[in-house]
């Protein structure tokens, strides 16, 4: 069995502040080796249910923020700032399956350090009318390689997001987030644990289905500035429906995810930072 990883650093247990997963924070270390302990749990988990390779996606920020000799069972590590998949880089239609880990609930929500990729211009995404964070976004990506998405974690909000676009995806809780910016968090030992179990029991027993989102999809994106709202219709087959929203639609769930990442990097010249 081939596994694929995408690991993300807002979800994880003992992780409440940004200091903790921004490189050069007071707290980051702390962080990272919280970070290595629950996608460890998950790789002995994967290999548990008998996974012969695995690939770990470092897809938080910078996206190296694991030591690759620390990674269980041998896994292989993709990590580095440049990405044209992003978060999903390095998925085919070779793996059976795909995980998610660390995962943070949606912008609008009260999730702990909710965004939807970038908390300083996106300010809310819809799929086909549905409210989506990352989770739903990069189910496009496993939707056109056909690869089912089987786990996710984080805390009480990213199952519920990401059900509506992965099929039977169990989602393995590790906090509950009180705030933005407040969570009570299992015991670290506690949530691998769950982690570990929960992996292998879903890569164990009937298998989640590849993602099914409705073609040809639409996504909506509400922007922080009408400026970005006005830059995001530069791309090919974006239109602006209001001052801050615009849409886009396509056939393709892959080329459509591309549409966005393009959306995402452009307004980053909007970016204001004080």
């Amino acid at each position: 069995m081939k596994v694929y990883v995408s690991v993300d650093m807002e979800g994880v247990a003992g992780i409440s502040d940004w200091e903790q997963c921004i490189a050069g924070g007071d707290d980051y270390a702390l962080g990272r080796d919280l970070l290595l302990g629950e996608v460890n749990a998950a790789i002995d988990g994967a290999v548990e249910a008998g996974a012969t390779s695995i690939l770990v996606n470092d897809s938080h920020s910078v996206m190296r923020n694991l030591p690759p000799g620390e990674l269980g069972g041998h896994a292989a590590y993709l990590s580095g700032r440049f990405k044209p998949l992003y978060m999903m880089e390095g998925l085919d239609a070779s793996y059976d399956v795909a995980l998610l880990l660390g995962y943070h609930a949606a912008m609008p929500t009260p999730g702990i350090l909710s965004h939807t990729y970038n908390p300083r211009a996106i300010a809310d995404v819809l799929l086909n009318d549905t409210l989506t964070g990352e989770a739903g976004i990069n189910a496009l990506v496993a939707q056109h390689h056909g690869v089912p998405i089987a786990v996710i974690t984080g805390d009480q909000y990213v199952g519920p997001e990401a059900a509506p676009f992965c099929p039977r995806i169990a989602a393995i809780e590790v906090k509950r987030s009180v705030s933005r910016y407040a969570a009570e968090h299992l015991h670290p030992d506690i949530a691998r644990q769950r982690i570990r179990e929960g992996v292998a029991v879903a890569l164990s027993g009937p298998t989640a289905t590849p993602p099914a989102i409705r073609l040809p999809a639409t996504l909506e994106i509400r922007l922080v500035s009408p400026d970005m709202a006005e830059q995001a219709t530069w791309l090919r087959g974006v239109e602006r429906v209001s001052s801050t929203t615009v849409r886009c639609e396509d056939d393709d769930p892959l080329r459509l995810y591309r549409t966005f990442m393009t959306l995402v990097s452009l307004t980053r010249s909007l970016v204001e930072t004080r």
